[in-house]
């Protein structure tokens, strides 16, 4: 006998988190998770293009040497630089040759919204090189094709 039990009794100013404080710690991760994913979102299709500029120096190259034994790119086509203007699975884009004149072409990459490399897009885009074949000078666009407006900084116009 002899031994007593004693209760300790909590503190009146306990250490925990209300349900409100939990909930509005939820919102705020869950809001600078949305912002995060659609940033990650722009930032890897903006990497994407780096297959388009490749592939698009390739075709300048061979738009130049078609320049080099014609004197003219006015009758280029798409099979002139190896290219076919279609989506396939191993690539982003589809690529193209558009509206050559005597020196000047636009060599596009046309992003695949189906039956390219997935994931495919949701908004097609159109990145583009306007070659100056005679001069050796080039030009970037990009736009997307729903309302004309510019991407990833690039000016959207399409004249040269």
């Amino acid at each position: 006998m002899g031994k007593s039990l004693t209760f300790i009794t909590p503190k009146s100013s306990s250490v925990a988190f209300t349900l409100i404080e939990l909930i509005v710690v939820i919102i705020i991760v869950g809001i600078l998770a949305a912002v995060g994913i659609s940033q990650y979102s722009l930032i890897v299709e903006k990497a994407r293009t780096a297959e388009a500029k490749v592939r698009l120096g390739n075709m300048r190259d061979l738009v130049y040497q078609y320049w080099l034994e014609k004197g003219d790119i006015s009758t280029i086509t798409n099979a002139d630089v190896g290219v076919d203007g279609s989506c396939h699975s191993t690539d982003f884009y589809a690529y193209a040759v558009w509206g050559p004149n005597a020196n000047t072409a636009a060599l596009a990459a046309i992003r695949c919204t189906s039956g390219g490399k997935t994931p495919n897009a949701s908004r097609q885009y159109v990145f583009s090189m306007i070659d100056y074949a005679n001069t050796g000078q080039a030009s970037w666009r990009c736009y997307y094709t729903d309302d004309n407006s510019s991407c990833f900084g690039l000016s959207p116009s399409m004249a040269y």
